[in-house]
């Protein structure tokens, strides 16, 4: 029996070859893996072009996975320098890689990441359309914006974030409600712009149907993007943001029927008490589709560690049933980041994303903690290094800082609780004053 898209698949009782690769790295048995899948509520986002990919789901109950975005830019444009983070990213267990190039050699990068990476790859197609085409904005057609999203779909990228929910409805509303930033989205403000420049629709919106017929052709999966996601906290949770969510809904029941595989892009910017209430809400209003955050970041007034500021926000989301972070890095508002600030923003939406899963009771998420506090009992530092989530900064702070006795640390000595507690266990005696035997 044949199918079109990994949800074709599912409603066909097919299991598909990445169903079982899934499956086995979740531990879930591929039933029921697949049916999720058939409900929409989880996805493998696997473009047929896309030859290296080593699948992963995103979804309910399954690992929360990360995205790192990349890709080069008018004042960044060393594609060289792009793919070398591309293999760090890799290297670091990205689930995911965004290339968000917007000037020059785009569709060098694209393919040439697309060759290289066992991990998913998504892309804006509209941050491409300006450059692809070399002309200004208005005078881009609707045909055209569909032919660039076709043109990544054929060069094998797996998802794309496509801002359907901007209509013209969606843009009264946000004229009528003031908000402090604006739109921030900048997919989101170019559709927006374009849409004023010709006082005509959204063309993601006006011929979402061809879209569609894209999405089946390739099995790509569509990332429903936020264009409407806040950018300070004062805009948070508005009418903007929930108008635009409410058309997101309807147009995943539409991608469905075509067995086209969704998810849902989230905040931005919001008070942290604010985030359990947004994830239920986009649960809701989208079916349960799978929930793809960045972020959120919980105040505006951390430039420089925003990576910090999102990891909490991430690790409250995730733990409430988000599926999928995107991560910040330091430069976040700031500048293009550069290869330090990816590993600091990758190594903080990994700890954000597993302490989410320990919140939801993801299978096999607490005996990895639990590993590592018995190595820790043990004071096995070989283990805890294997164990860390850094493995390399761990190593390198115990190296800066030897201690006198190797089964303690500089900060505790013969003081340490681990070491005097398992002699005191054992029955033997302790000597905090006088040099070992």
């Amino acid at each position: 029996m044949t199918y079109t898209t990994q949800m074709d698949a599912a409603k066909k009782g097919i299991i598909t070859k990445e169903m079982e690769i899934v499956a086995k790295k979740e531990n879930m048995d591929v039933v029921i893996l697949r049916n999720l899948i058939e409900e929409g509520k989880v996805i493998i986002p696997a473009n047929k072009n896309h030859k290296s990919l080593d699948p992963e789901g995103v979804g309910e109950g399954l690992r929360t996975k990360i995205n790192v975005n990349l890709g080069i830019s008018k004042d960044c444009c060393d594609v060289e320098k792009e793919l070398e983070k591309v293999k760090v990213a890799l290297e670091m267990k990205a689930e995911a890689i965004m290339d968000l190039s917007s000037y020059g050699k785009t569709e060098e990068f694209r393919k040439r990441t697309v060759e290289i990476s066992p991990a998913m790859i998504g892309t804006v197609p509209m941050y491409d359309a300006v450059g692809f085409y070399d002309k200004e904005l208005k005078d881009i057609t609707a045909e055209e914006f569909l032919k660039v999203v076709e043109k990544h779909a054929e060069d094998g990228v797996d998802f794309v974030t496509i801002h359907a929910g901007l209509n013209r409805q969606t843009a009264e509303v946000f004229k009528r409600n003031k908000r402090l930033t604006n739109i921030v989205s900048r997919g989101g403000s170019l559709l927006y712009a374009w849409m004023e420049l010709n006082n005509k629709e959204n063309p993601f919106f006006e011929y979402y149907d061809q879209l569609l017929d894209i999405c089946e052709k390739y099995d790509l999966t569509l990332s429903l993007g936020d264009a409407c996601r806040p950018g300070s906290i004062n805009d948070a949770t508005d009418a903007s943001q929930i108008q635009e969510l409410m058309i997101l809904g309807e147009l995943t029941l539409r991608a469905w029927e075509r067995n086209v595989q969704v998810m849902i892009e989230g905040p931005g910017h919001m008070a942290i008490n604010e985030i359990p209430a947004n994830v239920l809400i986009e649960k809701k209003l989208c079916h349960g589709a799978p929930f793809y955050v960045l972020g959120p970041i919980v105040t505006d007034v951390a430039p420089g560690y925003d990576h910090i500021t999102s990891a909490i926000g991430g690790a409250l989301a995730a733990s409430h049933g988000v599926d999928f972070l995107c991560y910040v890095t330091p430069a976040e508002h700031l500048r293009l980041p550069n290869l330090e600030d990816m590993k600091e923003g990758i190594i903080a939406t990994r700890i954000a994303a597993h302490a989410g899963d320990l919140g939801k009771n993801i299978k096999g998420a607490k005996q990895w903690d639990d590993a590592m506090s018995k190595a820790r009992q043990q004071l096995d530092w070989p283990k805890m290094f294997e164990l860390a989530i850094d493995p390399e900064k761990a190593i390198r702070y115990r190296k800066e800082s030897i201690p006198a006795h190797e089964d303690s640390c500089t900060m505790c000595g013969k003081m340490c609780s681990m070491r005097n507690m398992n002699k005191i266990m054992e029955g033997k005696d302790l000597n905090m004053l006088r040099e070992d035997d």
